[in-house]
């Protein structure tokens, strides 16, 4: 089907366009949101303080730009981004909510409330955490809060993160799309164009070799987040005959996809959470009374300014989350035990363990490759940047990987919802 038809198909679909339109209607809400900034901030202090640092200026992308404003949603999605790593790390250290977690939907369920409870205290702690920050920096970006000052900018910035979260969730009941992805999909696009115009700024016609392989190098990898993600092992799979009175079903063979890059962009959002956690850190304690802590500090800001550490910290996360988060959401027991039930095998294996363990080896293979060229996909920017002069480039590594991911995965889901339709028809 071409896509102009398609587009046609959706907009004729009355239900399918009405979930399009609200999707987009709440996109636009948190942009609008993106832009209230919190009263008593320099604001052309903070975007310097910002574009000074790159680590800060990837918080602020994540963001949708506004921390840059400190806005009303300064913090973004991060703090409901960081429960859900503890409360994945801690299923797999704790047998009570891997239980919890075996449990089906209703399971997913408790653990998305515990995650939302857990979300509250972390924004709490991060608005703190970031006002203290922009406060000691040396540009007077915040002035000295009186305590109910402090509770009510904490207070707003919690409830901003909440917002964006229930948000997200609206916009995941209607399939089109997950809902948090979308909203950082949603920040990260609407940052291009000011990156796109501070690089033609400061364009030089003797640049122009750079730009092409700047642009050479954004092509390249587009396609291959594409090919990443698309790319599957079919694991072949025969369904046994089975006589049913004078009838006889089954006695097809299908395959059972294993997708390359099974955990999608996740791991992306993952490391870029963790990796601005020490330098974040490292900031604050700049000011702190004992010495130890600030040759702490000044050593982990220096580490985090070194290119080679921050790449080599940045690829190891990335396939290291790749692995981990295959881990939670792969289960090859599970998938063997359905197998035998349904009536299907892997043709040389034996039914049930022997099948998960081959299911686990051919997961473990290829997640391998898919880590591997996840994580240089991530860091590629960081080492093409330098060369090419094109300081944009740096920082849209890991945009410009989740926005095609998360583009496929609309895509798909909004394809599934028209198939889908089809059947209904028929």
């Amino acid at each position: 089907m071409k896509f102009t038809e398609k587009l046609i198909r959706i907009f004729k679909d009355r239900e399918l366009r009405k979930k399009i339109l609200f999707v987009l209607g709440l996109l636009i809400i948190f942009r609008i949101a993106a832009h209230i900034p919190i009263p008593g901030v320099d604001l052309v202090a903070l975007k310097n303080f910002f574009a000074d640092n790159e680590i800060l200026g990837l918080l602020n992308i994540f963001s949708g730009g506004g921390l840059s404003n400190f806005s009303i949603v300064a913090l973004g999605i991060g703090p409901y981004i960081t429960a859900s790593i503890i409360f994945q790390l801690l299923a797999m250290i704790v047998p009570r909510l891997e239980e919890i977690m075996k449990e089906g939907e209703s399971g997913q369920k408790r653990i998305n409330q515990y995650t939302r409870l857990l979300t509250v205290p972390l924004a709490v702690l991060q608005g703190y955490s970031m006002i203290k920050l922009l406060q000691q920096s040396s540009r007077s970006i915040i002035p000295d809060f009186s305590s109910t000052n402090y509770i009510i900018t904490i207070i707003i910035l919690t409830a901003g993160t909440i917002f964006l979260m229930w948000l997200g969730e609206l916009i995941s009941e209607k399939k089109i799309g997950n809902g948090i992805s979308l909203i950082i999909f949603a920040g990260i696009v609407s940052g291009m164009p000011s990156a796109i115009q501070r690089t033609l700024a400061t364009f030089q016609i003797q640049q122009i070799f750079s730009l092409a392989i700047f642009l050479a190098i954004a092509v390249a990898t587009v396609a291959g987040v594409v090919y990443i993600t698309e790319a599957q092992r079919n694991i072949p799979v025969s369904y046994a005959k089975r006589v049913r009175g004078t009838r006889m079903y089954g006695g097809f063979d299908s395959h059972l996809p294993l997708k390359v890059n099974q955990a999608g962009m996740i791991p992306i959002i993952f490391a870029v959470s963790l990796i601005m956690l020490p330098n974040l850190m490292a900031q604050l304690a700049m000011r702190a009374n004992s010495h130890i802590i600030v040759a702490i500090a000044e050593f982990v800001n220096s580490a985090f300014q070194n290119q080679i550490f921050y790449g080599v910290l940045y690829f190891l996360l990335v396939v290291g989350f790749t692995y981990f988060y295959t881990a939670v959401i792969f289960h090859p027991q599970q998938i063997a035990d359905n197998l035998q039930k349904q009536g299907g095998f892997v043709p040389g294996m034996r039914p049930g363990r022997q099948t998960a363990e081959y299911l686990g080896g051919v997961s473990n293979r290829i997640m391998l490759a898919g880590s591997l060229s996840l994580g240089i996909i991530a860091v590629l920017p960081l080492i093409v940047g330098p060369l090419t002069g094109v300081s944009s480039m740096v920082v849209s590594g890991a945009s410009l990987l989740i926005v095609v991911s998360v583009v496929i995965e609309t895509v798909k889901q909004i394809e599934s919802q028209l198939e889908m339709r089809n059947y209904d028809e028929f």
